[in-house]
């Protein structure tokens, strides 16, 4: 299924039903009366958070969505039926936004979450509603108030604990694939990534957290170079960092505040959350070039740096449970 993360639609609620004019016509009574209904209520244009879509691609080739009008009232002081509600279903974590592209309407960042986009127009009064003793037979009735319409913007925010980022052929589809039992492509030359992946990495029985892998950042990423910035929304909501380096880099600090440059520039505050350096790929360089590296980067970053290999597996079981302690402890702290 090919992801899509953006998508605009249009919505629109149902009408309200109209209120009708009649009269009592029976038999055996002298005199009748006002027993117009009132109409029924339009139909609402919900959204609702499910766990069982990770794209908004569903929503490229259908982008209208509209409810039916209420049903009429009749005689007898009948009311109208409302219109049943359209539910509109999405990922967890889609944002939905005015067509301004800026004003947040809703966050469903939890399953089963609901937003009324859009409320269906209240149903108009029948006669009935307005007899009173000094109007006794009023032939009064009123049409169906209109429902509510817009367009939308959805932007989908992948909802993980823990986020890969990193320049490109920094091996993060082959950690994601080692940690977790999810299948990014991966070959040997720069961009095999084009969309967020994710995998939930199982520590034991009862530990576990989801690991989202986005597109390989490069300088001026911000400024739209390469694949540009705009995957990095999917990491918004963890709560922590990998940042993986490829050790065989000619400049590995470089390759370090390369990457740390593209979250400061970013609106999201990324360069805000707790950061994890892994050198990868420590197998193909001697014990002594490994260490000689790690020391000098853990004196740029002034952070601690793992050292790691994809391939080989070589101290992943680390790092992973490093970032479920991470996590664990935050989930209990947000939690308090």
């Amino acid at each position: 299924m090919k992801f899509l993360d953006q998508a605009k639609i249009y919505v629109k609620s149902g009408d309200g039903g109209d209120g009708v004019t009649a009269f009592r016509r029976e038999k055996y009574i002298e005199f009748g009366g006002p027993d117009g209904g009132n109409g029924g209520r339009g139909g609402d244009i919900i959204m609702e958070a499910v766990s069982n879509l990770n794209t908004l691609i569903d929503f490229r080739y259908t982008q209208h969505f509209r409810a039916k009008k209420g049903s009429n009232g009749s005689g007898s002081d009948k009311t109208g039926a409302d219109a049943p509600p359209v539910i509109i279903k999405m990922p967890v974590g889609t944002q939905i936004f005015d067509n301004d592209k800026e004003t947040l309407l809703a966050d469903l960042d939890a399953p089963g979450k609901r937003f009324i986009i859009c409320r269906g127009g209240d149903g108009g009064y029948g006669n009935a509603h307005y007899k009173s003793s000094t109007n006794r037979a009023p032939r009064r009735s009123d049409k169906g108030w209109p429902g509510e319409e817009r367009w939308v913007w959805l932007r989908l925010k992948l909802i993980a604990d823990a986020g890969l980022v990193g320049l490109p052929n920094a091996g993060k589809s082959t950690f994601l694939s080692v940690a977790s039992s999810a299948k990014p492509k991966i070959a040997d030359y720069p961009f095999t990534t084009l969309h967020p992946q994710l995998g939930m990495v199982r520590i034991s029985s009862t530990e576990e957290f989801v690991l989202a892998d986005i597109p390989g950042l490069i300088e001026g990423a911000h400024e739209g170079t390469g694949l540009g910035d705009r995957f990095l929304g999917h990491v918004e909501r963890c709560s922590i960092l990998l940042h993986l380096i490829d050790i065989t880099s000619e400049d590995i600090v470089k390759s370090w505040q390369t990457i740390r440059q593209e979250l400061k520039a970013y609106a999201g505050n990324l360069a805000d959350k707790t950061e994890v350096i892994g050198l990868n790929k420590i197998d193909l360089l001697t014990s002594e070039e490994v260490l000689e590296r790690q020391k000098l980067l853990e004196k740029a970053s002034n952070n601690k740096v793992f050292l790691l290999s994809g391939a080989t597996h070589q101290g992943v079981s680390e790092i992973l449970r490093y970032l479920q302690d991470h996590i664990t402890k935050h989930k209990q702290n947000t939690e308090a």
